[in-house]
């Protein structure tokens, strides 16, 4: 990208991704090589699920992070959403966000 140095390390990773699924969207990205050292595998990502309905997001919450660690209750965010984030049993994070504005 002109105007933005990129580590000749950086330049194979993924910036975005999103994939399509049903009616959904699995958005993703690589970490960079900054922040790399920080991470291990297993916490150097977070799956996003952006369900239809607060209710939804709460069984998705519920049901995936059973047995694992809650990083963030699901509760509304300051930025409008209803949002939570957890280490599921298998030591992979997840974001679950709503967004209230769709209610």
């Amino acid at each position: 990208m002109e105007g933005m140095p990129i580590p000749d390390e950086d330049r194979n990773l993924v910036m975005h991704v999103s994939l399509p699924i049903g009616d959904d969207i699995l958005m993703g990205s690589d970490v960079s090589s900054h922040v790399k050292s920080h991470f291990k595998s297993g916490n150097n990502n977070y799956i996003s699920l952006m369900p239809d309905s607060r209710e939804e997001a709460d069984r998705l919450f519920n049901e995936l992070s059973a047995g694992g660690e809650v990083e963030m209750p699901m509760e509304e965010m300051f930025w409008g959403d209803y949002f939570g984030s957890f280490r599921d049993r298998f030591g992979i994070w997840w974001m679950i966000n709503f967004p209230l504005r769709q209610s």
